[in-house]
């Protein structure tokens, strides 16, 4: 039986009832409302938007079991995760992740592959919108002008720079694609309209899935070769969702909204921020659901494929190239 992923909106308790999770949200007043059961062999991951109550007994269930736990507060950050034991981890392959981050060259190389199928798969969303009657043309030829940078490039803040110019544009054509709601500039921490909140939203839940499936391999998250590695945070997931962020995460903003699955009324617009109310994120979310487990043909394969397993293939593909069995080339987008 496939797994899959689930979330929990509000704060609530976490308990276990024989092989079922069963999650008891509780209201504003302290409440408890109908409890939700989940049947453990079904869960692969829990995405948490609130406070959950859970001891270390639930937790121990949750690892024996490889569920991991991510989680939000209440502003979409993604605050943190439980995963599993890494049980995969080897040290040939600590090692090898070791070596190509120290050598430069090698460090370069890895990341102009992340930024060029990152920019790839941008040009590749404005291509599809320039077909069908947005005048895009003028940005999809400052993209790719800048692209022609990425491999030339001997620093990785060097490939940084470039890579923030060619999403500079890329942000540029979002006002042109979507219809009823203004982009700007971009804007994180926090993001001051609608957009910017589904793209850090957006970003956070594909950061996640990367994390996911790097977990499931021998690769070390904290390792990683365009960001820098830093305390706290698994930056290879950073790198690798580069990729997938036009394909997952900015094709689904541009349906929700064109479309009006999401309108103005599924936004909380507060002092200096606006962040996505319950009812929004729920239909991000859907959607989101939606494009992980749309299945493609793949060219190698011969098979097809979901966006999900992708995610895992290009981590494999790292893999090999760690382990100088294959050479890496990021995923573009042939379809």
């Amino acid at each position: 039986m496939s797994k899959r992923s689930y979330y929990l909106f509000n704060p609530g308790r976490l308990s276990r009832k024989d092989n079922t999770l069963k999650f008891t949200p509780v209201d504003e007043s302290g409440n408890e409302q109908k409890p939700r059961y989940l049947p453990v062999e079904q869960v692969g991951q829990l995405y948490c938007f609130g406070s959950i109550d859970a001891n270390s007994a639930m937790y121990n269930f949750l690892g024996k079991n490889d569920i991991a736990v991510h989680f939000f507060d209440y502003y979409e950050n993604y605050t943190g995760s439980f995963l599993s034991k890494d049980y995969l981890l080897s040290g040939k392959m600590l090692i090898q992740q070791t070596k190509y981050f120290s050598n430069k060259q090698k460090r370069i190389v890895i990341a102009q592959m992340f930024i060029d199928g990152a920019s790839y798969n941008m040009i590749k969303n404005l291509k599809y919108y320039d077909n069908r009657g947005k005048d895009l043309s003028f940005i999809i030829e400052r993209m790719e002008e800048l692209r022609t940078k990425i491999m030339v490039t001997r620093e990785v803040d060097e490939l940084m720079g470039i890579e923030g110019n060619i999403r500079m544009n890329y942000y540029d054509a979002f006002n042109l694609i979507i219809n009823d709601f203004e982009m700007g500039g971009r804007t994180k921490q926090p993001p001051l309209n609608p957009v910017n909140a589904l793209i850090s939203f957006g970003n956070m839940m594909c950061y996640s899935e990367v994390l996911r499936s790097i977990h499931q391999t021998q690769l070390n998250p904290t390792i990683s070769y365009l960001h820098i590695p830093g305390e706290r945070r698994f930056s290879l997931a950073l790198d690798i969702a580069e990729i997938f962020k036009p394909i997952l995460v900015d094709r689904v903003i541009f349906k929700v909204l064109n479309k009006r699955e999401i309108q103005e009324k599924d936004f909380d617009n507060q002092l200096n921020r606006i962040h996505l109310k319950e009812s929004g994120k729920k239909k991000f979310i859907q959607s989101f659901e939606n494009r992980l487990t749309e299945t493609i043909m793949h060219r190698s394969l011969k098979k097809k494929v979901s966006y999900k397993h992708l995610i895992k293939l290009e981590v494999y593909k790292l893999q090999k190239h760690l382990l100088e069995i294959e050479e890496y080339k990021p995923l573009k987008m042939w379809w």
